[in-house]
C-alpha cells in the first residue's frame, strides 16, 4: 500500500505514524495553570537576562561559579516579581559536573563514583508526596536497568534553604534529588554514554507522564548528563545561591558557568520553566514556534539516525504540547546534537543569517544556508541564545538582532558574556578585548582546545579525519562540520537524517517544487555541490561567523559604504559575491 502523496510503500501491517504529542492527555509543564479567560499558554513569551563566564583554557575553579553568581545578581533587574515581592520568575545556573564535590558527597553516602565522564548525574524535581516519589524512583530504576545502565546511588538528602522564598512560592516547591548513573556492563565512549543518558531521560519521562498527567505529576528532570549539571528554580537572582548551599562549597568547581534570570510575559512562572535548560539559556522569544513544533512533529515519520537506531522511537515527542518556546528550541537542538550534528552546525542551521536576497553574501555561504534551509526551517526571534554542551560554550543572535549581548576577554583568559556590560567588576587594564554580538553572528569558545574560535585563515579541510574528507555521498544530515577544526575521535560519522520538504516529499520532487522539494540524501544537489563541500565549508563559515578580529568597514562593491536595502536590486542584476567582484577587478 502506498502512502498518499509520497510514492513510498508501507509494509503490510504497518501502522501509520501518530503525532506522539497526542498520547498525553495534558502535557503542560508541572505547576502551569490551564488556559482560561484571556490567558492562553500558547501566547507565553519571555524577555530575560542571560550571561556566562568561562576559562578559555578549560581550567576548573570555584571562582568561576562565584563569579557567575555575581553576574546573575547584576542581572536581577532583568527578572520579574509577582505581587509577592520575593516570588521570582526563575533563575538558574548550568556548570560542568564538579567531580571532586560529587565524589566527596557520594563517598559520605557509601557510593563510589568512577572517574569523570564514566558516570552521569541526574538533577530531578520530584513529587512532594512520598508515595508518588517512591513510584517515580522505582520507574527510574526499572527503565535504567532496561536500558542496560546501572543506578550507582541516590542523593536524597540534597540540602536546600527556602528561607528567602516568597510565601506564594513555597507551596509549589518540589522535592530535590540527585541520582548517579553508571554505564553498567556497556562499553561506551563519552559521546555514546551522553546519548544513552538522553534516551534514558526521555524514556523515563514517557513512562511517568503516561501514568500521571504531566501538569500534575510533580516530576521534572532538570538535567541528566555525564558532562553538565543544572541548579535552577522559581527564584530571584539573589535567592539561587542561598537556596542551594552546594554552590558555595570550595570544591564545587567548573571551567564554565551559564546563568539566567527570567522575565516571563503573558505566562506563569514555574520551577520547570526556569532557565538554563539542558543546552541553552535564552533572552527573547521564538515567534515561529507553532510552525517549528509542527515540522518537528511531522519529521517523526521520516527522520532516522544510525546513532539512535531503533531507540529513536523512545524520543517522541521531541517537545510536549504546551512547552515554552525556549524548552522547544532546547529539545530540538538536543535531538540534533545527540543525533550526530556538531553543536555549532545545529545552531547555524536553526538560527541562520539573513541570507536570502543578500547581495553582499558570498556564494559559498549562501549555498550553505540554502542547503540547510531545505532540512530545517529557521527558528526566528528576536532572540539571544547562549548555548553549551559542556565542552564548548557560545552565544548567537538571530538574524533580527534585536536582543542585546556584549562580551569581553580578560588577560587571565576568562571570557564574560551577558545581556549588558558591567555585570562583573573587571579593571579596564585587565580587559584585552570587548565587543558585541551581531545579527546572525556567533561567539564560540572551545574549552578542549583552549581558545576563542575566531580565525578566518584556517584551511577548510584542516582537522578533518581522513575518512571524513574522502567519503563522498552519505546522508544529508552528516554535519560533522566543526568550528573547532579538530576531529572528535569519539563522534560517530553518522547523523540524524532529515529530508527536504518534510516526510511526505516525493523522492523525485524537483521540477515545480524547486530545491526545497528534493530529497537530500548525499547526492549532488543542484548548485550546492557534494555534501563534502558543504561540510568543508562550514569550517570556514563558522570562523567567519565568530566575531574575532573585527574587520574594518568593507566598502560596498557599488561604491557606497552603506549596505543597500535588501530586495531593491534591479531584476536583471545578478547576485555577485565580493570574491567574484575581486576576480573581475583589473
Amino acid at each position: 500500500m502506498s502512502e498518499k502523496g509520497t510514492g513510498r510503500s508501507r509494509p503490510p501491517g504497518a501502522v501509520a505514524p501518530v503525532d506522539a504529542r497526542l498520547l498525553y492527555r495534558d502535557s503542560a509543564d508541572p505547576g502551569l495553570p490551564e488556559g482560561h479567560g484571556l490567558y492562553d499558554p500558547a501566547l507565553a513569551k519571555d524577555s530575560c537576562g542571560v550571561g556566562f563566564i568561562a576559562d578559555i583554557k578549560g581550567h576548573k575553579s570555584h571562582q568561576i561559579v562565584e563569579d557567575a553568581l555575581t553576574i546573575l545578581l547584576n542581572l536581577e533587574h532583568r527578572g520579574a516579581v509577582g505581587a509577592d515581592p520575593r516570588a521570582g520568575d526563575g533563575a538558574g545556573i548550568l556548570i560542568q559536573i564538579p567531580h571532586a564535590f560529587f565524589a566527596r558527597k557520594a563517598k559520605a553516602l557509601g557510593i563510589t563514583l568512577p572517574k569523570p565522564g564514566e558516570y552521569g548525574v541526574g538533577a530531578l524535581f520530584m513529587p512532594r508526596d512520598a508515595e508518588r516519589r517512591e513510584l517515580v524512583r522505582k520507574t527510574f530504576e526499572e527503565v535504567a536497568a532496561r536500558e542496560g545502565l546501572s543506578i550507582l546511588g541516590w542523593r536524597a538528602d540534597m540540602p536546600v534553604d527556602n528561607s528567602t522564598l516568597g510565601e506564594t512560592v513555597k507551596p509549589t516547591e518540589p522535592f530535590h534529588m540527585q541520582v548517579f548513573i553508571g554505564k553498567g556492563k556497556l562499553k561506551l565512549s563519552e559521546d555514546e554514554f551522553e546519548r544513552k543518558l538522553y534516551i534514558l531521560r526521555k524514556s523515563i519521562s514517557a513512562a511517568i507522564y503516561r501514568k500521571y498527567e504531566r501538569r500534575l505529576s510533580g516530576y521534572y528532570p532538570v538535567s541528566v548528563s555525564c558532562r553538565t549539571v543544572i541548579y535552577k528554580g522559581m527564584f530571584l537572582a539573589d535567592q539561587l545561591g542561598t537556596y542551594y548551599p552546594d554552590l558555595h562549597e570550595p570544591d564545587f568547581e567548573s571551567a564554565l558557568a551559564l546563568v539566567h534570570q527570567r522575565f516571563s510575559t503573558n505566562t506563569f512562572p514555574t520551577w520547570s520553566l526556569a532557565h538554563p535548560y539542558r543546552m541553552i539559556a535564552h533572552n527573547g522569544e521564538i515567534n515561529t514556534l507553532r510552525g517549528n513544533n509542527n515540522w518537528m512533529a511531522a519529521r517523526q515519520a521520516s527522520v532516522s539516525s544510525p546513532l539512535y537506531g531503533d531507540d529513536i522511537s523512545k524520543l517522541w515527542p521531541i517537545s510536549y504540547e504546551g512547552q515554552s518556546d525556549t524548552a522547544c528550541f532546547d529539545n530540538a537542538l538536543e535531538f540534533l546534537v545527540q543525533g550526530g550534528y556538531s553543536l555549532t552546525h545545529a545552531m547555524m542551521m536553526m538560527i541562520p543569517e539573513a541570507w536570502a536576497g543578500n547581495p553582499l553574501m558570498d556564494e559559498e555561504r549562501r549555498a550553505f544556508y540554502e542547503y540547510n534551509a531545505a532540512l530545517m526551517e529557521p527558528w526566528d526571534g528576536p532572540a539571544a541564545i547562549a548555548f553549551t554542551d559542556g565542552r564548548q560554550i557560545g552565544a548567537t543572535l538571530d538574524r533580527n538582532g534585536l536582543r542585546p549581548a556584549r562580551y569581553f576577554v580578560t588577560r587571565d583568559n576568562r571570557i564574560i558574556m551577558a545581556s549588558e556590560m558591567g555585570v562583573l567588576p573587571i579593571p579596564e587594564k585587565d580587559i584585552v578585548r570587548k565587543w558585541r554580538l551581531q545579527p546572525g553572528k556567533m561567539l564560540l569558545v572551545d574549552l578542549e582546545q583552549g581558545r576563542l574560535v575566531r580565525t578566518r585563515q584556517e584551511s577548510p579541510l584542516q582537522g578533518m579525519a581522513g575518512e571524513d574528507a574522502d567519503r563522498a555521498g552519505g546522508d544529508a544530515g552528516r554535519g560533522r562540520c566543526r568550528a573547532d577544526l579538530q576531529p572528535r575521535s569519539a563522534r560517530s560519522p553518522a547523523d540524524v537524517r532529515l529530508h527536504a520538504g518534510g516526510p511526505q516529499a516525493p523522492d523525485d520532487a524537483d521540477g515545480g517544487a524547486g530545491r526545497r522539494g528534493r530529497r537530500l540524501d548525499g547526492h549532488r544537489h543542484a548548485d550546492f555541490g557534494t555534501v563534502e563541500q558543504v561540510e568543508a565549508f562550514v569550517h570556514v563559515l563558522q570562523a567567519e561567523l565568530c566575531p574575532g578580529d573585527e574587520p574594518a568597514d568593507r566598502p560596498d562593491p557599488r561604491g557606497n559604504r552603506h549596505e543597500p536595502r535588501l530586495g531593491h536590486r534591479a531584476a536583471a542584476e545578478p547576485v555577485r559575491s565580493r570574491r567574484h567582484l575581486a576576480h573581475q577587478a583589473p
